[in-house]
């Protein structure tokens, strides 16, 4: 009780302080900066802002669409076809390396638990590395007694990556030759289920004949600061919005690892298994390398092409133990950012070229081809309000400022709508996102061939020739220079 009052009013003083610093900022500028007819109103919230945030409102709506109207409708044709949408078998594969012995309990228990409760044939498939791992896996085994009609399965693997573990787990479920009627989920080894994730999930594969996947919301708990923890939740609540607005045209841009179900049939097929067990990528300058991260993209790409839909099911949940790879937040973050836009990258830009509309849809294409240059176009108003309080007068980069100000609490707001909680630090996140995520994903475009694990210094190495080596790294600082480079003279002939 005293924790969430504290709680209230932490967040109270927080939205009080924002306010006030934003209110502040307007009385610093001068009167004419609000008048509609002036130049520089003109410019502050020109045809910049409104056509990168006409994609943010655009997922909005459609979200709220699939979340309101088109998802509820489906869920009642669930409900109206009662057990005949059930499927013949659940496999649950969980894959584990290096997490903490209390967070692998609390996910096995999660496991063993709606396993139990799903009333359904189900085969849990672990897919571990250490000795540990299974102990504990026996222990809450034999305390929580499944009933017969719950069968486990261990895959021991060498700690080559979580592809190899997800290989090997599939084959290990080829083998038990499941139906076409079957499904399995994957789960990663910090997630923690929802009761009754299984339940809400499994019908949607007899609904949509063609469903090849499908996903779940997702909430977090973080080990780590403050700042670290808001900047987990913030991106859950915007991933809610976005995955809904994609499940609109079935076209769920990524079946995280965390958890997904899929079709039986689908992660038995040898093609898919070599897709993600293998997945890479030929470019260029750098050369074929092989997708050391990234396997929910490896899948999501590998069901485009075999011609599945995919889905989100908003009301089905799962927890995360987030482990931040660093206790500072910027450098945390960094890492986070560099692994997760890195797989992005990699992904889009081939199915952009290998699918196209035809097979996406216009509006995800679309979508993937935003995503391509949103690293530059979000630069755009931050650098031009720079340049004109250079060249001009300091007032057009207070104005920029209060603007940002409101728009991202306008932002924060409409997250609300997501059914996820928003704090004071959301605004600033926010932003923070987009200016040093923009520099991010630049460093990381140029670079697609470096990978690492953050949670374990697993890194991807090539055995190149030397020569090799040293072009690929001065060829990708050029490339940096000379982009960066072309970008601040546009800026500075048009401002």
């Amino acid at each position: 009780m005293m924790s969430t009052f504290k709680h209230l009013l932490d967040n109270a003083s927080g939205w009080i302080f924002y306010l006030v610093v934003l209110s502040g900022i307007a009385l610093l500028l001068p009167e004419e900066t609000f008048i509609p007819s002036s130049k520089e109103f003109l410019f502050v919230i020109g045809a910049i802002g409104i056509w990168r945030y006409s994609m943010g409102v655009i997922h909005f709506i459609r979200g709220m669409i699939f979340l309101h109207i088109v998802f509820p409708h489906y869920r009642r044709k669930v409900r109206k076809m009662g057990e005949a949408a059930n499927p013949s078998h659940v496999y649950l594969m969980v894959t584990s390396f290096r997490i903490d012995a209390k967070t692998t309990a609390m996910v096995y228990q999660s496991i063993i638990r709606e396993a139990i409760e799903c009333e359904l044939p189900t085969t849990i498939v672990a897919s571990i590395v250490e000795k540990s791992d299974e102990l504990i896996f026996k222990a809450l085994w034999q305390d929580m007694s499944p009933p017969e009609r719950v069968r486990m399965n261990f895959v021991r693997i060498p700690g080559t990556g979580k592809r190899d573990g997800l290989a090997q787990g599939f084959r290990a479920i080829s083998r038990d030759m499941p139906d076409k009627h079957a499904v399995v989920a994957v789960i990663d080894g910090d997630t923690v289920l929802e009761p009754g994730v299984v339940r809400k999930t499994v019908p949607y594969f007899h609904l949509f004949p063609n469903l090849g996947g499908l996903t779940t919301n997702e909430f977090c708990e973080v080990r780590g600061s403050y700042l670290m923890s808001e900047w987990h939740k913030l991106r859950f609540a915007q991933r809610h919005i976005n995955m809904s607005s994609m499940a609109l045209s079935k076209r769920v841009l990524t079946l995280t690892g965390r958890m997904s179900v899929f079709r039986a049939q689908v992660v038995t097929d040898p093609v898919f298994i070599a897709d993600v067990e293998n997945d890479s990528l030929n470019h260029w300058r750098l050369g074929q390398f092989k997708f050391l991260t990234g396997d929910d993209k490896s899948s999501w790409f590998s069901l485009m092409r075999l011609g599945y839909d995919t889905f989100y099911v908003p009301d089905a949940a799962i927890n995360t133990v987030e482990h931040p790879p660093d206790p500072k937040f910027v450098r945390a973050s960094r890492q986070l950012m560099f692994r997760w836009y890195g797989n992005s990258l990699r992904q889009n830009s081939r199915a952009t070229k290998l699918l196209g509309p035809k097979r996406l849809g216009w509006f995800t294409y679309y979508v993937l081809f935003d995503q391509r240059i949103s690293m530059w176009s979000s630069l755009l108003a931050p650098v031009s309000a720079v340049i004109a309080s250079i060249k001009y007068s300091i007032v057009f980069l207070l104005a920029y400022i209060l603007w940002i100000g409101i728009t991202r609490l306008i932002m924060t707001v409409m997250l609300l709508a997501s059914g996820h909680q928003v704090g004071p630090a959301y605004p600033i996140i926010l932003y923070y996102n987009q200016l040093f995520g923009s520099l991010v994903k630049i460093y990381v475009y140029f670079r697609l061939d470096r990978q690492s694990w953050t949670r374990q210094p697993t890194k991807l190495t090539r055995d190149l020739a030397s020569f090799q080596q040293w072009f690929n790294r001065w060829s990708s600082r050029a490339m940096t220079f000379s982009a960066a480079s072309l970008f601040c003279a546009i800026m500075l002939a048009v401002i």
